[in-house]
């Protein structure tokens, strides 16, 4: 068999995602910590755990609606309005997904058209631009700058659209950066659009992991509602990321065909998890509260000592990650992840792996404990000192 004429060109050319390699070589490692991977280390509170054992004690392993289960819709729509202003019709505008990574994917195919352009700010979440290529789209990547604490700024965007422009991506708050977008720069995003015919799918999935002030929506802003597809979900929130619970929001012509390609090619999310995730639209506000606050003390933790140690740093004021600039240490971001994994046995995450305007920084998430934070801010001091004390020695 050939199989480089059967296989698909358009995926074949994906590259895989860049952070998995140093997930691979951290598995062979004794008393290792991770800094790495971009997952609540708090377990999924009982009340909603129990809410999944009570659907499968009841036998409620059916298929549910394409749609999924209108109950689960109604809370989704009621907690939107609770805690971010939005207003959506449960029945018509609303599709729950196979995680918020699903909701992405079928907005892009439902979208784009081959060589429609989609505009990805980077450093960003690693999946836009390869979903936007598989979908026949053409990724245009837009490269923040740390001087904005990587704001996606009016003039930046208006330098990047064109006659072929489709979608913008909006990933804030930001993985990796910890960025965010308050109601001021989105207005000012928001008068850029109006007069395009450019859709938004706004990627919200920390929209509750922020600090010192509430996330604002651009469905919020107006003339921005009928174009704009909010991503959304469980897994960072309400800590359930194995449970694979997402939603999408949006116009209702436009989540008719995403539902039509959901109902295909998935036919419905997992029962179980939509009965824990009526657990936790209904009665989980407490724990999204705990757990934020829990993540607030160890942002601050973090950003205070790498600084202390010599590395700059923005204060993220979203999501659970920290961007320090390692450019002053000689190595390029690769260079440093792989050494410091190496000789000190700590996995953070190159920033290149997020796209331009990453290379000379690092990701590392504070969604482990305070215990492997303070371990991992000496060893850090330690690879330091050491680093200097031999491009000394080599100079």
């Amino acid at each position: 068999m050939n199989y480089d004429e059967i296989l698909c060109q358009r995926i074949r050319d994906v590259r895989p995602s860049g952070i998995r390699r140093f997930f691979d070589i951290l598995e062979e490692m004794k008393d290792a910590i991770s800094l790495g991977i971009g997952e609540p280390d708090f377990i999924t509170p009982w009340h909603i755990r129990d809410a999944g054992i009570y659907s499968l004690e009841k036998g409620y392993t059916k298929y549910t609606a394409n749609a999924g289960m209108s109950e689960l819709r109604r809370e989704i729509a009621s907690y939107l309005n609770r805690r971010f202003d939005l207003q959506y019709d449960f029945a018509k505008q609303i599709v729950v997904t196979v995680g918020g990574s699903e909701g992405i994917d079928l907005a892009m195919r439902c979208l784009l058209n081959p060589g429609d352009e989609v505009i990805v700010p980077v450093p960003s979440f690693v999946c836009y631009g390869p979903l936007a290529s598989m979908a026949g789209g053409t990724p245009v990547y837009l490269e923040l700058k740390a001087a904005n604490e990587f704001r996606l700024t009016p003039e930046e965007l208006k330098s990047v659209i064109t006659p072929r422009t489709k979608v913008l991506v909006l990933p804030f708050p930001c993985n990796p950066t910890g960025g965010t977008m308050d109601r001021t720069d989105l207005e000012a995003i928001a008068e850029v659009l109006r007069e395009t015919n450019i859709m938004v799918v706004s990627d919200e999935i920390y929209a509750e992991l922020t600090y010192g002030r509430k996330h604002v929506s651009i469905a919020n802003i107006p003339g921005m509602y009928e174009r704009t597809i909010v991503v959304n979900g469980f897994s960072k929130s309400h800590a359930m990321t194995g449970w694979r619970m997402g939603y999408v929001c949006g116009p209702q012509e436009v989540i008719a065909q995403m539902l039509k390609l959901h109902q295909f090619g998935i036919m419905s999310a997992p029962t179980v998890s939509q009965y824990a995730a009526v657990e936790a639209m209904r009665n989980g506000d407490a724990d999204i509260e705990k757990m934020r606050d829990e993540y607030d003390g160890r942002r601050r933790y973090l950003v205070e000592g790498l600084r202390r140690i010599g590395l700059p740093c923005f204060e993220p004021k979203g999501a659970f990650y920290v961007f320090p600039d390692i450019r002053g240490t000689g190595l390029s971001s690769d260079e440093f992840c792989e050494r410091f994994l190496m000789e000190e046995k700590v996995a953070v995450i190159s920033g290149s792996a997020f796209g331009a305007g990453g290379e000379g920084f690092v990701r590392c998430c504070y969604a482990t404990s305070m215990k492997d934070l303070s371990e991992a801010l000496t060893r850090l001091d330690n690879f330091l000192t050491n680093l200097k004390k031999k491009q000394a020695r080599e100079s």
